[in-house]
Order: structure tokens, then sequence, then C-alpha cells
């Protein structure tokens, strides 16, 4: 099947390269040519713009965007409704927010071109292990593009699914997230309670391979935990800052629009902020309360 992937990121580069692996053919597009460059040795076409490569598919044509969410988004999905035509697909498989996926839909569907929004996850490891791919969209797009998806999926029947009209991929991949984010939380408390029992001078990249087999908490998050424990056991040069980008705010504002309680999404949300507060404002004022309340020792900074 023919498709021009537009943005090649680490993970757009890795699923073009899937993607040509699997016999499709893919036309490239970034404006770093570099970028363009690396995928080509693996095999995929290349266009020297935006139109170029996508006018180079034969009608109807399928565009994937891989671009960040936001304007730089709509400025490229305001280009190619300047060449498309009634029936091409664009398909947005970034972390947008759901609701700009919606609009986007009704956008495009003015001009009569499909939009489709998959919520992508596997990141750097999609190329070898496949992509979990949650689709919204129309069936008939969605079943236009189904060998696309059998090709980046951990398997043809396996990891991916039409879950919903336009919108709900990108709604499936931010809940997605925000339950990431609360199991990446309960994996790093419960490890950093057995750091700190210095008395059992516990074995940490050892536990995390007792527990990936037959545990009830095993999981691919633990694999990785095990993995970079066997690198690094003291992750020693890793600053304390986790960042987000964004999925698990909208989870957690989602949650209250709908009054369902959801205290460890929130909650772990709420521990990345405070990751960032090297000079914690907030640390200080529970210490001072702790010594006017109950005399309890306060340190000074020196």
């Amino acid at each position: 099947m023919e498709l021009c992937m537009v943005g090649l990121g680490r993970m757009g580069a890795n699923m073009t390269e899937r993607l040509v692996g699997a016999g499709h053919q893919v036309v490239a597009y970034d404006r770093d040519a570099q970028a363009v460059e690396r995928v080509v040795a693996k095999g995929s076409a290349k266009g020297a713009s935006l139109r170029e490569a996508v006018t180079s598919l034969r009608s109807p044509r399928v565009v994937w965007l891989m671009i960040p969410s936001g304007d730089p988004l709509d400025k490229a999905i305001d280009e190619l409704l300047g060449f498309l035509q009634p029936g091409d697909i664009i398909i947005d498989g970034g972390n947008s927010n759901y609701k700009d996926s919606i609009r986007r839909a009704a956008l495009v569907k003015e001009k009569g071109i499909h939009f489709v929004d998959v919520g992508t996850s596997g990141g750097i490891w999609g190329l070898q292990e496949g992509y979990a791919l949650m689709v919204g969209g129309d069936a008939e797009a969605v079943q236009r593009l189904t060998p696309i998806f059998e090709s980046l999926a951990p398997a043809p029947d396996k990891g991916w699914g039409h879950v919903g009209p336009p919108g709900a991929g990108h709604f499936v991949k931010m809940i997605h997230n925000g339950i990431e984010y609360g199991l990446m939380q309960a994996y790093a408390e419960g490890f950093a309670i057995m750091e700190r029992k210095q008395e059992f001078a516990l074995n940490l990249e050892r536990i995390a391979e007792i527990w990936r087999h037959g545990s009830v908490v095993r999981s691919w998050l633990l694999d990785l935990i095990a993995k970079a424990l066997t690198e690094n056991p003291t992750l020693s040069g890793i600053k304390p800052y986790v960042g987000d980008s964004g999925e698990g705010r909208w989870t957690v504002v989602e949650a209250v629009d709908l009054a369902v309680s959801a205290p460890v999404i929130t909650s772990s949300l709420m521990e990345r902020f405070r990751s960032r507060d090297e000079n914690s404002y907030m640390d200080r004022l529970l210490a001072m309360m702790r010594y006017q309340f109950g005399g309890h020792a306060m340190e000074k900074e020196k």
C-alpha cells in the first residue's frame, strides 16, 4: 500500500522502516533533509516538499502525520487541504488532544477528506516489537487502512483496533498514558522504599529479575527497570526530574469533567510536578510548620 509519512523523528522514522520492511511503498518528508536521507537509506522514497511527497502518490492518498500536536499540526493540515482531494485520508499518529482531533475531523470532512486519529504506543521499541494502535475514525477509512495497521502492530490480529469515531483513538491513548503514569509511580515508590532499607542491602537488580517471572506485578515496564538497573544500579548521573508530555494532565481534567475518582493518576502527575522543584518552597514550608506546632527538627541550608 502507498502512503506518505510526514515527520521523521525517531518514532516516525522507525514506523517508516517497519512499513517499508513489510512491503509498503512509503514516500517520506521532513523539513530536516538529513532525517529524510536516513529513511531513504532504509528503502523509502522521498519528496523535496510536502506537496511533492503527497502528490506523487496515486489517489486516493494516505498521509500519516507524526509531528508535534497543536499549531504545527494545524498548519500542516491547512497546507494539505490545499492539494488533497475528496477520498484522501489524513492520519494523525501523534499525541494530540482528542478534542482537537474531533475538530480537525469535522474540518477536513467538509472537503470530503477522511481524518483518522491513531493513538500510538511502543516508543523506541516499536520497530522490533510492533506498535499498539488505538484507531479512531469512520469505518470506511479504517477498513482501507487495515493493511498499514496490521504491518505496524505486533501481529496482524494483535495490538491494534478500531475503538470508535474520530477522537476516540486519541482519547483511549490519553487514558492509556494516564494509567502509565500511575504504574510508573508505583514501581518507583516501591523500589525507593527497598533502596532506603539499607540494613538488608537489597540487590534491586536481582529483585527486578525475580519479579519479571511469575509475579503478578510483571510487566514491560518492569523489564525496562531491570534493564536500567543492570546498566546503572545506582542510577548515577540521572537528574531527578520527571517530564510529562500532556496526556496525564488531560486525563486528570477528563476525570474531573466526568466526576470520576482518579486519585492514583492524579497523584502521579502531581509527583512529576514535584520532581522539578529543586528549591521546593512547599517542602520548606512543611518543615517550618512541623517545627512550629511540634518543635520537630528543622534542617537549615548551609
